[in-house]
Protein backbone atom coordinates (compact mmCIF):
# COMPACT_ATOMS: atom_id res chain seq x y z
CA UNK A 1 0.00 0.00 0.00
CA UNK A 2 1.57 3.29 -0.87
CA UNK A 3 1.90 5.80 1.48
CA UNK A 4 0.37 9.31 1.76
CA UNK A 5 2.42 12.03 1.78
CA UNK A 6 0.66 13.31 5.06
CA UNK A 7 1.56 10.20 6.85
CA UNK A 8 5.47 10.97 6.11
CA UNK A 9 5.43 14.95 6.79
CA UNK A 10 2.39 16.18 8.76
CA UNK A 11 2.53 19.38 6.43
CA UNK A 12 4.26 18.55 3.51
CA UNK A 13 4.00 21.72 1.24
CA UNK A 14 5.10 23.76 4.16
CA UNK A 15 8.15 21.62 4.57
CA UNK A 16 9.13 21.75 1.11
CA UNK A 17 9.08 25.61 0.83
CA UNK A 18 11.11 25.62 3.99
CA UNK A 19 13.45 23.06 1.69
CA UNK A 20 13.25 25.46 -1.69
CA UNK A 21 13.98 28.72 0.58
CA UNK A 22 17.21 27.44 2.32
CA UNK A 23 18.11 25.86 -0.69
CA UNK A 24 18.12 29.50 -2.39
CA UNK A 25 20.14 30.80 1.09
CA UNK A 26 23.05 28.28 0.46
CA UNK A 27 22.88 28.71 -3.67
CA UNK A 28 23.31 32.29 -3.61
CA UNK A 29 26.29 31.80 -1.00
CA UNK A 30 27.80 29.11 -3.53
CA UNK A 31 27.41 31.83 -6.25
CA UNK A 32 29.46 34.17 -4.32
CA UNK A 33 32.15 31.57 -3.46
CA UNK A 34 32.27 30.87 -7.34
CA UNK A 35 32.38 35.16 -7.83
CA UNK A 36 35.47 34.75 -5.92
CA UNK A 37 37.85 32.62 -8.36
CA UNK A 38 39.45 35.56 -9.41
CA UNK A 39 40.89 35.83 -5.85
CA UNK A 40 41.97 32.40 -6.09
CA UNK A 41 38.72 31.73 -3.59
CA UNK A 42 40.08 34.18 -1.25
CA UNK A 43 37.00 35.41 0.65
CA UNK A 44 38.92 36.99 3.60
CA UNK A 45 38.68 40.44 2.48
CA UNK A 46 35.13 40.55 1.62
CA UNK A 47 32.17 41.66 4.17
CA UNK A 48 29.02 40.68 4.50
CA UNK A 49 27.09 42.22 1.66
CA UNK A 50 23.42 43.02 1.92
CA UNK A 51 22.38 40.10 -0.55
CA UNK A 52 24.54 37.75 1.69
CA UNK A 53 22.35 39.16 4.58
CA UNK A 54 19.41 38.36 2.45
CA UNK A 55 20.52 34.50 1.95
CA UNK A 56 21.33 33.60 5.81
CA UNK A 57 17.81 35.19 6.73
CA UNK A 58 16.38 33.26 4.10
CA UNK A 59 18.53 29.50 5.58
CA UNK A 60 17.54 30.48 9.08
CA UNK A 61 13.45 31.17 7.99
CA UNK A 62 13.69 27.68 5.66
CA UNK A 63 15.24 25.58 7.93
CA UNK A 64 12.42 26.67 10.79
CA UNK A 65 9.45 26.43 9.01
CA UNK A 66 10.81 23.05 7.66
CA UNK A 67 11.18 21.96 11.07
CA UNK A 68 8.07 22.91 12.44
CA UNK A 69 6.14 21.03 9.57
CA UNK A 70 7.91 17.82 9.92
CA UNK A 71 6.66 18.19 14.08
CA UNK A 72 3.42 15.66 14.35
CA UNK A 73 0.70 17.94 16.19
CA UNK A 74 0.20 16.74 20.01
CA UNK A 75 -3.19 14.22 19.36
CA UNK A 76 -2.58 12.41 15.82
CA UNK A 77 -0.22 9.15 17.27
CA UNK A 78 -3.51 7.72 18.44
CA UNK A 79 -5.03 8.26 14.67
CA UNK A 80 -1.97 6.85 13.51
CA UNK A 81 -2.28 3.96 15.50
CA UNK A 82 -5.77 3.24 14.70
CA UNK A 83 -6.05 3.66 10.96
CA UNK A 84 -4.96 5.36 7.94
CA UNK A 85 -2.65 7.42 7.10
CA UNK A 86 -0.18 4.24 7.67
CA UNK A 87 3.48 4.59 7.53
CA UNK A 88 4.79 3.14 4.39
CA UNK A 89 6.30 -0.45 4.66
CA UNK A 90 10.10 -0.49 3.85
CA UNK A 91 12.63 -2.81 3.16
CA UNK A 92 15.25 -3.19 6.01
CA UNK A 93 17.76 -3.33 3.73
CA UNK A 94 16.91 -0.44 2.04
CA UNK A 95 16.47 1.28 5.22
CA UNK A 96 20.10 -0.42 7.02
CA UNK A 97 21.35 1.54 3.44
CA UNK A 98 19.84 4.78 4.14
CA UNK A 99 20.75 5.21 7.89
CA UNK A 100 23.99 3.90 6.81
CA UNK A 101 24.36 6.72 4.67
CA UNK A 102 23.34 9.16 6.69
CA UNK A 103 25.96 8.39 9.13
CA UNK A 104 28.56 8.74 6.42
CA UNK A 105 27.52 11.65 5.95
CA UNK A 106 27.43 12.68 9.57
CA UNK A 107 31.26 11.28 10.17
CA UNK A 108 32.79 13.34 7.19
CA UNK A 109 31.75 16.69 8.98
CA UNK A 110 34.43 16.54 11.86
CA UNK A 111 37.01 14.51 9.26
CA UNK A 112 36.66 17.73 7.28
CA UNK A 113 38.31 19.64 9.76
CA UNK A 114 41.83 18.57 9.51
CA UNK A 115 41.55 19.41 5.86
CA UNK A 116 40.25 22.50 5.84
CA UNK A 117 42.73 23.62 8.88
CA UNK A 118 45.79 24.06 6.91
CA UNK A 119 43.79 25.92 4.26
CA UNK A 120 41.77 28.44 6.81
CA UNK A 121 45.03 29.21 8.72
CA UNK A 122 46.90 30.49 5.78
CA UNK A 123 44.05 32.83 4.24
CA UNK A 124 43.28 34.11 7.44
CA UNK A 125 47.31 34.62 9.19
CA UNK A 126 46.48 32.45 12.20
CA UNK A 127 48.64 31.19 15.11
CA UNK A 128 48.53 27.59 15.72
CA UNK A 129 46.56 28.42 18.82
CA UNK A 130 44.19 30.77 16.42
CA UNK A 131 43.23 27.75 14.57
CA UNK A 132 42.87 25.60 17.66
CA UNK A 133 39.82 27.16 18.20
CA UNK A 134 38.12 25.63 14.88
CA UNK A 135 37.77 21.77 16.38
CA UNK A 136 37.11 23.16 20.00
CA UNK A 137 34.17 25.15 18.99
CA UNK A 138 32.79 22.53 16.48
CA UNK A 139 32.99 19.81 19.10
CA UNK A 140 30.98 21.30 21.83
CA UNK A 141 28.85 21.95 19.27
CA UNK A 142 28.57 18.35 19.08
CA UNK A 143 27.92 17.73 22.50
CA UNK A 144 25.36 20.23 22.96
CA UNK A 145 23.66 18.76 19.71
CA UNK A 146 24.16 15.22 21.27
CA UNK A 147 22.51 16.51 24.20
CA UNK A 148 19.61 18.57 22.42
CA UNK A 149 18.44 16.19 19.44
CA UNK A 150 19.08 12.57 21.54
CA UNK A 151 16.00 14.23 23.86
CA UNK A 152 14.17 15.26 21.26
CA UNK A 153 14.29 12.21 19.69
CA UNK A 154 12.54 10.96 22.92
CA UNK A 155 9.71 13.96 22.62
CA UNK A 156 9.10 14.62 18.67
CA UNK A 157 10.65 11.33 17.29
CA UNK A 158 13.05 9.25 15.58
CA UNK A 159 12.25 10.21 11.55
CA UNK A 160 11.62 14.04 12.66
CA UNK A 161 14.51 14.76 14.61
CA UNK A 162 16.66 12.91 12.11
CA UNK A 163 15.03 15.20 9.36
CA UNK A 164 15.49 18.79 11.15
CA UNK A 165 19.03 17.79 11.56
CA UNK A 166 19.64 17.43 8.06
CA UNK A 167 17.87 20.56 7.57
CA UNK A 168 20.66 22.44 9.76
CA UNK A 169 23.44 20.46 8.01
CA UNK A 170 22.02 21.45 4.59
CA UNK A 171 21.99 25.05 5.82
CA UNK A 172 25.56 24.95 7.63
CA UNK A 173 27.09 24.25 4.19
CA UNK A 174 27.40 27.82 3.59
CA UNK A 175 30.32 28.08 6.17
CA UNK A 176 32.35 27.51 2.95
CA UNK A 177 31.51 31.32 2.07
CA UNK A 178 31.83 33.15 5.58
CA UNK A 179 34.27 35.95 5.07
CA UNK A 180 35.58 36.21 8.76
CA UNK A 181 37.02 33.20 11.03
CA UNK A 182 34.39 34.60 13.46
CA UNK A 183 31.44 33.54 11.00
CA UNK A 184 33.13 30.25 10.05
CA UNK A 185 33.67 29.39 14.07
CA UNK A 186 29.66 30.26 14.75
CA UNK A 187 29.05 28.16 11.56
CA UNK A 188 31.07 25.36 12.65
CA UNK A 189 29.34 25.30 15.85
CA UNK A 190 25.98 25.40 14.48
CA UNK A 191 27.38 22.63 11.81
CA UNK A 192 28.69 20.72 15.22
CA UNK A 193 25.40 20.64 16.58
CA UNK A 194 23.93 18.93 13.49
CA UNK A 195 26.41 16.69 13.41
CA UNK A 196 26.18 15.82 17.37
CA UNK A 197 22.31 14.57 16.76
CA UNK A 198 22.72 12.13 14.07
CA UNK A 199 24.12 9.38 15.78
CA UNK A 200 22.19 8.59 18.66
CA UNK A 201 19.30 9.02 16.42
CA UNK A 202 20.22 6.47 13.85
CA UNK A 203 21.09 4.06 16.27
CA UNK A 204 17.60 4.11 18.07
CA UNK A 205 15.74 3.83 14.85
CA UNK A 206 17.71 0.82 14.03
CA UNK A 207 17.33 -0.83 17.44
CA UNK A 208 13.26 -0.33 17.18
CA UNK A 209 13.46 -1.16 13.29
CA UNK A 210 15.36 -4.21 12.94
CA UNK A 211 15.39 -7.80 14.85
CA UNK A 212 17.33 -8.17 17.93
CA UNK A 213 18.87 -11.32 16.64
CA UNK A 214 20.55 -9.59 14.16
CA UNK A 215 21.04 -5.58 14.28
CA UNK A 216 23.59 -5.83 16.81
CA UNK A 217 26.28 -7.09 14.20
CA UNK A 218 24.68 -5.11 12.07
CA UNK A 219 25.25 -1.60 13.99
CA UNK A 220 28.64 -2.28 15.41
CA UNK A 221 29.71 -2.76 12.01
CA UNK A 222 27.70 -0.20 10.79
CA UNK A 223 28.95 2.56 13.45
CA UNK A 224 33.00 1.08 12.74
CA UNK A 225 32.85 1.31 8.80
CA UNK A 226 30.93 4.86 8.32
CA UNK A 227 33.63 6.04 10.54
CA UNK A 228 36.02 4.57 8.28
CA UNK A 229 34.19 5.57 5.12
CA UNK A 230 33.73 9.09 6.33
CA UNK A 231 37.00 10.22 6.54
CA UNK A 232 37.83 8.30 3.38
CA UNK A 233 35.18 10.79 1.42
CA UNK A 234 36.82 13.52 3.61
CA UNK A 235 40.18 13.09 2.49
CA UNK A 236 39.70 12.38 -1.23
CA UNK A 237 37.37 15.72 -1.85
CA UNK A 238 40.21 16.99 -0.15
CA UNK A 239 42.70 15.45 -2.21
CA UNK A 240 40.74 16.13 -5.75
CA UNK A 241 39.01 19.37 -5.03
CA UNK A 242 41.33 21.88 -2.52
CA UNK A 243 44.10 22.11 -4.70
CA UNK A 244 41.23 23.21 -8.16
CA UNK A 245 39.47 25.35 -5.63
CA UNK A 246 40.68 26.10 -2.10
CA UNK A 247 39.48 24.91 1.27
CA UNK A 248 36.04 26.45 1.12
CA UNK A 249 34.85 23.91 -1.51
CA UNK A 250 34.98 21.08 0.84
CA UNK A 251 32.03 22.14 2.52
CA UNK A 252 29.67 23.07 -0.39
CA UNK A 253 31.32 19.62 -2.02
CA UNK A 254 28.38 17.96 0.73
CA UNK A 255 25.83 19.65 -0.35
CA UNK A 256 24.61 17.43 -2.75
CA UNK A 257 25.26 14.68 -0.30
CA UNK A 258 22.83 16.33 1.77
CA UNK A 259 19.84 16.72 -0.38
CA UNK A 260 19.91 13.23 -1.31
CA UNK A 261 19.40 12.40 2.46
CA UNK A 262 16.73 14.90 2.43
CA UNK A 263 14.79 13.15 -0.58
CA UNK A 264 15.22 9.96 0.82
CA UNK A 265 13.35 10.65 3.81
CA UNK A 266 10.15 9.19 2.02
CA UNK A 267 11.82 5.60 3.26
CA UNK A 268 12.47 6.58 6.56
CA UNK A 269 9.60 5.49 8.74
CA UNK A 270 9.49 5.96 12.40
CA UNK A 271 9.58 3.74 14.82
CA UNK A 272 6.44 2.01 14.79
CA UNK A 273 7.53 1.16 18.61
CA UNK A 274 7.94 4.86 19.29
CA UNK A 275 4.60 5.73 17.57
CA UNK A 276 2.73 3.45 20.02
CA UNK A 277 4.03 4.60 23.09
CA UNK A 278 3.67 8.30 22.01
CA UNK A 279 -0.24 7.61 22.15
CA UNK A 280 0.12 7.45 25.95
CA UNK A 281 0.09 10.57 27.87
CA UNK A 282 3.50 9.59 29.86
CA UNK A 283 6.26 11.63 29.90
CA UNK A 284 9.48 10.12 30.87
CA UNK A 285 12.43 12.64 32.35
CA UNK A 286 15.90 12.94 31.03
CA UNK A 287 17.03 12.71 34.81
CA UNK A 288 15.63 8.77 34.36
CA UNK A 289 19.29 8.47 33.21
CA UNK A 290 20.30 8.77 36.83
CA UNK A 291 17.65 7.01 38.90
CA UNK A 292 16.99 3.57 39.56
CA UNK A 293 17.35 0.89 37.87
CA UNK A 294 19.22 3.06 35.23
CA UNK A 295 21.50 4.96 37.06
CA UNK A 296 25.11 1.84 36.97
CA UNK A 297 24.14 1.35 33.39
CA UNK A 298 24.47 5.23 33.00
CA UNK A 299 28.06 5.45 34.88
CA UNK A 300 29.20 2.64 32.98
CA UNK A 301 29.00 3.90 29.94
CA UNK A 302 29.91 7.52 31.01
CA UNK A 303 33.27 6.55 32.07
CA UNK A 304 33.70 4.21 29.02
CA UNK A 305 32.72 7.57 26.74
CA UNK A 306 34.61 9.60 28.47
CA UNK A 307 38.10 7.63 28.65
CA UNK A 308 37.47 7.44 24.73
CA UNK A 309 37.33 10.41 25.10
CA UNK A 310 40.29 11.31 26.38
CA UNK A 311 42.48 8.76 24.37
CA UNK A 312 40.99 9.86 21.59
CA UNK A 313 40.72 13.50 21.20
CA UNK A 314 43.35 14.23 24.04
CA UNK A 315 46.20 11.55 23.28
CA UNK A 316 46.02 10.29 19.40
CA UNK A 317 45.70 13.70 18.69
CA UNK A 318 49.21 14.94 19.43
CA UNK A 319 50.34 11.37 18.37
CA UNK A 320 51.69 12.21 14.56
CA UNK A 321 53.38 15.56 15.88
CA UNK A 322 55.65 13.28 18.76
CA UNK A 323 56.41 11.24 16.33
CA UNK A 324 57.62 13.31 13.82
CA UNK A 325 59.45 15.21 16.02
CA UNK A 326 61.45 11.88 17.37
CA UNK A 327 62.21 11.35 13.98
CA UNK A 328 63.77 8.08 12.21
CA UNK A 329 60.20 6.37 12.19
CA UNK A 330 58.67 7.70 8.91
CA UNK A 331 55.70 8.19 10.60
CA UNK A 332 54.06 11.12 9.07
CA UNK A 333 50.46 12.27 10.51
CA UNK A 334 48.56 11.12 6.94
CA UNK A 335 50.43 7.90 7.20
CA UNK A 336 48.59 7.36 11.13
CA UNK A 337 45.35 8.60 10.08
CA UNK A 338 44.90 6.19 6.81
CA UNK A 339 46.21 2.98 9.15
CA UNK A 340 43.94 4.03 11.59
CA UNK A 341 40.92 3.60 8.95
CA UNK A 342 42.38 0.73 7.41
CA UNK A 343 42.92 -0.72 10.81
CA UNK A 344 38.81 -0.08 11.67
CA UNK A 345 37.76 -2.40 9.02
CA UNK A 346 39.49 -6.05 10.55
CA UNK A 347 38.66 -4.35 13.73
CA UNK A 348 35.13 -3.61 14.11
CA UNK A 349 34.41 -6.94 11.85
CA UNK A 350 35.82 -8.65 14.87
CA UNK A 351 33.99 -6.19 17.40
CA UNK A 352 30.52 -7.62 15.55
CA UNK A 353 31.24 -11.05 16.25
CA UNK A 354 32.09 -10.80 19.46
CA UNK A 355 29.68 -9.05 20.57
CA UNK A 356 26.65 -11.14 19.37
CA UNK A 357 28.41 -14.49 19.90
CA UNK A 358 30.04 -14.23 22.65
CA UNK A 359 29.60 -11.40 25.05
CA UNK A 360 28.17 -7.68 24.86
CA UNK A 361 29.91 -6.69 28.53
CA UNK A 362 32.94 -8.73 27.43
CA UNK A 363 34.12 -7.27 24.18
CA UNK A 364 34.07 -3.83 25.27
CA UNK A 365 35.89 -4.83 28.40
CA UNK A 366 38.34 -6.58 25.40
CA UNK A 367 38.91 -3.68 23.71
CA UNK A 368 39.10 -1.16 26.56
CA UNK A 369 41.69 -3.65 27.51
CA UNK A 370 43.55 -3.43 24.52
CA UNK A 371 43.26 0.22 24.58
CA UNK A 372 45.02 -0.01 27.69
CA UNK A 373 48.07 -2.22 26.75
CA UNK A 374 48.59 -0.54 23.64
CA UNK A 375 49.19 3.07 25.94
CA UNK A 376 51.38 1.27 28.44
CA UNK A 377 53.64 -0.45 25.72
CA UNK A 378 53.41 3.33 24.40
CA UNK A 379 54.81 4.56 28.31
CA UNK A 380 57.34 2.29 28.29
CA UNK A 381 58.79 2.26 25.09
CA UNK A 382 58.26 6.14 24.36
CA UNK A 383 58.45 7.75 21.13
CA UNK A 384 61.86 6.98 20.15
CA UNK A 385 61.64 3.89 20.99
CA UNK A 386 61.97 0.33 18.59
CA UNK A 387 60.79 0.64 15.51
CA UNK A 388 58.63 -2.89 15.51
CA UNK A 389 57.33 -2.26 18.42
CA UNK A 390 56.79 1.26 18.40
CA UNK A 391 54.35 0.19 14.92
CA UNK A 392 52.65 -2.51 16.59
CA UNK A 393 52.09 -0.20 19.67
CA UNK A 394 50.46 2.52 17.61
CA UNK A 395 48.57 -0.52 15.73
CA UNK A 396 47.13 -1.80 19.09
CA UNK A 397 46.25 1.56 19.87
CA UNK A 398 43.96 2.57 17.06
CA UNK A 399 42.72 -1.33 16.93
CA UNK A 400 41.16 -0.84 20.57
CA UNK A 401 40.03 3.04 20.01
CA UNK A 402 38.27 1.94 16.31
CA UNK A 403 36.98 -1.01 18.51
CA UNK A 404 35.37 1.14 21.65
CA UNK A 405 33.74 3.63 19.68
CA UNK A 406 32.01 1.15 17.36
CA UNK A 407 30.44 -0.64 20.03
CA UNK A 408 29.50 2.47 22.24
CA UNK A 409 27.13 4.02 20.04
CA UNK A 410 24.83 0.56 19.56
CA UNK A 411 25.52 -0.67 23.12
CA UNK A 412 24.20 2.65 24.63
CA UNK A 413 20.81 2.31 22.19
CA UNK A 414 19.83 -1.74 23.55
CA UNK A 415 20.69 -1.26 26.79
CA UNK A 416 18.10 1.56 27.43
CA UNK A 417 14.75 1.26 27.23
CA UNK A 418 12.44 2.87 24.81
CA UNK A 419 11.50 5.97 26.55
CA UNK A 420 14.90 7.24 27.01
CA UNK A 421 17.01 5.70 24.48
CA UNK A 422 17.42 8.55 22.33
CA UNK A 423 18.26 10.52 25.66
CA UNK A 424 20.83 8.01 26.86
CA UNK A 425 22.22 7.60 23.46
CA UNK A 426 22.92 11.55 23.06
CA UNK A 427 24.48 11.73 26.86
CA UNK A 428 26.75 8.73 25.88
CA UNK A 429 27.66 10.64 22.42
CA UNK A 430 28.17 14.32 24.59
CA UNK A 431 30.42 12.61 26.92
CA UNK A 432 32.45 10.57 24.76
CA UNK A 433 32.60 14.42 22.09
CA UNK A 434 33.45 16.14 25.52
CA UNK A 435 37.10 14.69 25.21
CA UNK A 436 37.74 17.11 22.44
CA UNK A 437 36.74 20.44 24.52
CA UNK A 438 39.19 19.43 27.28
CA UNK A 439 41.21 17.06 26.14
CA UNK A 440 44.03 18.47 23.76
CA UNK A 441 44.39 20.98 26.36
CA UNK A 442 44.70 18.68 29.31
CA UNK A 443 47.19 16.80 27.16
CA UNK A 444 49.61 20.01 25.81
CA UNK A 445 49.76 20.71 30.03
CA UNK A 446 51.20 17.07 30.63
CA UNK A 447 53.51 17.07 27.87
CA UNK A 448 55.24 19.51 29.68
CA UNK A 449 56.14 17.82 32.45
CA UNK A 450 58.76 15.03 32.91
CA UNK A 451 57.98 12.48 31.06
CA UNK A 452 56.22 14.26 28.14
CA UNK A 453 54.12 11.69 25.87
CA UNK A 454 54.92 8.50 27.83
CA UNK A 455 53.33 10.56 31.23
CA UNK A 456 50.36 11.40 28.87
CA UNK A 457 49.76 7.00 28.10
CA UNK A 458 49.79 6.42 31.14
CA UNK A 459 47.45 9.17 32.53
CA UNK A 460 45.21 8.17 29.69
CA UNK A 461 45.39 4.61 30.56
CA UNK A 462 44.30 4.94 33.93
CA UNK A 463 40.79 6.22 33.36
CA UNK A 464 40.48 3.56 30.65
CA UNK A 465 41.34 0.86 32.70
CA UNK A 466 38.93 1.88 35.22
CA UNK A 467 36.10 1.98 32.65
CA UNK A 468 37.49 -1.74 31.60
CA UNK A 469 37.31 -2.96 35.08
CA UNK A 470 33.58 -1.36 35.45
CA UNK A 471 32.27 -2.59 32.76
CA UNK A 472 33.25 -6.20 33.26
CA UNK A 473 31.65 -5.94 36.83
CA UNK A 474 28.61 -3.91 36.41
CA UNK A 475 27.91 -3.64 33.17
CA UNK A 476 25.36 -4.96 31.13
CA UNK A 477 24.52 -7.21 28.63
CA UNK A 478 21.84 -5.88 25.93
CA UNK A 479 18.60 -8.22 25.77
CA UNK A 480 17.81 -11.68 23.66
CA UNK A 481 14.57 -11.25 23.48
CA UNK A 482 12.84 -7.94 21.86
CA UNK A 483 11.30 -6.59 25.09
CA UNK A 484 12.17 -2.98 24.65
CA UNK A 485 10.21 -1.29 22.06
CA UNK A 486 12.42 -2.98 19.36
CA UNK A 487 11.42 -4.62 15.93
CA UNK A 488 9.64 -7.98 15.72
CA UNK A 489 11.77 -10.92 14.66
CA UNK A 490 11.95 -11.59 10.69
CA UNK A 491 9.78 -14.37 10.95
CA UNK A 492 6.91 -12.32 11.78
CA UNK A 493 6.44 -11.04 8.25
CA UNK A 494 6.57 -12.67 5.42
CA UNK A 495 8.65 -9.76 3.53
CA UNK A 496 11.03 -8.69 5.84
CA UNK A 497 10.03 -5.19 6.04
CA UNK A 498 9.57 -2.39 8.81
CA UNK A 499 6.88 0.46 9.48
CA UNK A 500 3.98 -1.19 9.03
CA UNK A 501 0.93 -0.06 11.82
CA UNK A 502 2.37 1.21 14.81
CA UNK A 503 -0.06 -0.79 16.98
CA UNK A 504 1.74 -4.36 15.59
CA UNK A 505 4.82 -3.71 17.78
CA UNK A 506 2.75 -1.89 20.60
CA UNK A 507 2.53 -5.02 22.62
CA UNK A 508 6.20 -4.69 23.09
CA UNK A 509 6.65 -0.94 24.22
CA UNK A 510 6.68 -0.15 28.01
CA UNK A 511 6.57 3.65 28.92
CA UNK A 512 8.69 2.93 31.96
CA UNK A 513 11.61 0.27 31.75
CA UNK A 514 10.96 -3.78 32.86
CA UNK A 515 13.96 -5.28 31.74
CA UNK A 516 16.17 -2.95 29.33
CA UNK A 517 19.23 -4.76 30.33
CA UNK A 518 20.28 -7.05 33.54
CA UNK A 519 23.05 -4.43 35.64
CA UNK A 520 24.97 -7.50 36.89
Amino acid sequence: MRARADALIPRPVLFWTGVILTCAGVIEHLWMFADSASMDFDMSMMGMSPVMWAAMIAIVVGVVISACAVVRPAGTCSAVLSGPPRAPRVSRRRLIAILTFALLVDQMKPATLAFISPGMRAEYHLSATGISWLPTVALTGTVLGSLVWGRAADRIGRRATLLIASLLFLGTTVCGAMPSFGGNLIMCALMGMAAGGMLPIVYALMTESLPPGRRSAIMVLQAGLTTTGGYMAASGLAAILIPLAGWRVLWFAQLPLVLILIALNRWIPESAAFTARQARPERVPASALFRRPETAKTLVVSGYALAWGLVYWGFITFLPSQLASSGGHGMSAATLLFMSSLLAIPTCAVAAWLYTRWSARGTMAVYAALTVAALLVLAIVGMDGSRPVLLTAVMLLFSGTAGVIALLGPYTAEIYPLAIRGTAGGWAAAVGKSGGAFGPPLIALILLTPGGMRTAAVFVALPMTLAGIFFALRGSNPQTADESGGAEPLGAGSDDRVGGEASSQARHTSPVPHHGGTVA
